[in-house]
């Protein structure tokens, strides 16, 4: 059912499809993994605090077909702290004021949205707005809404995630 959506979104918008393809339920806080058209895993994440929305400083997680368009931080050690996706020490070096934060750890995968005006371009677009999925230190979040508008994942997980998946794996994240 979920893959069918994938491939349907794919088709409607003339994308190709990728090796592996990602579903993101918000309503479920769950990323699917598909490798082709089998279902190989399911990762619990956070998505935003907010509602879901593409608008840009709305913090909210966008919906819709994105790529991944950019991996950072392979092979950094897990923990590591990603700031303007540069590495910066691991989180137990951070201050306690920064450890406070939900911090951006581990591994980045930046999507950018597919579909013209509703995640592409202007005000809604995902690229722009640097929208990751990406690791936290705020693991024990992670199965409840606690993003700025990212993907979270537990940090083991997204290295994990990362080292399967491709830089151009289609991703598609839905409010069902």
């Amino acid at each position: 059912m979920i893959y069918k959506k994938i491939v349907s979104k794919c088709n409607e918008l003339n994308v190709e499809l990728s090796q592996h393809l990602l579903f993101v339920s918000i309503a479920k806080e769950k990323l699917y993994l598909f490798e082709n058209d089998t279902l190989i895993k399911i990762y619990d994440v956070s998505t935003s605090r907010n509602p879901p929305s593409c608008v840009e400083n709305s913090n909210g997680t966008p919906i819709g077909l994105h790529k991944i368009d950019g991996k950072i931080g392979a092979n950094a050690p897990l923990f590591t702290v990603f700031r303007g996706r540069i590495a910066c020490g691991l989180v137990s070096e951070q201050t306690q004021e920064e450890q406070a934060k939900n911090l951006i750890t581990t591994r980045i995968m930046r999507l950018r949205g597919l579909e013209e005006g509703k995640n592409a371009g202007g005000n809604v677009d995902t690229y722009n707005r640097y929208v990751y999925i990406h690791g936290t230190n705020q693991e024990d979040k992670i199965g409840t809404p606690n993003s700025h508008g990212c993907v979270l994942l537990r940090n083991n997980e997204v290295a994990e995630l990362f080292d399967v998946v491709n830089d151009g794996t289609i991703v598609l994240i839905s409010m069902e």
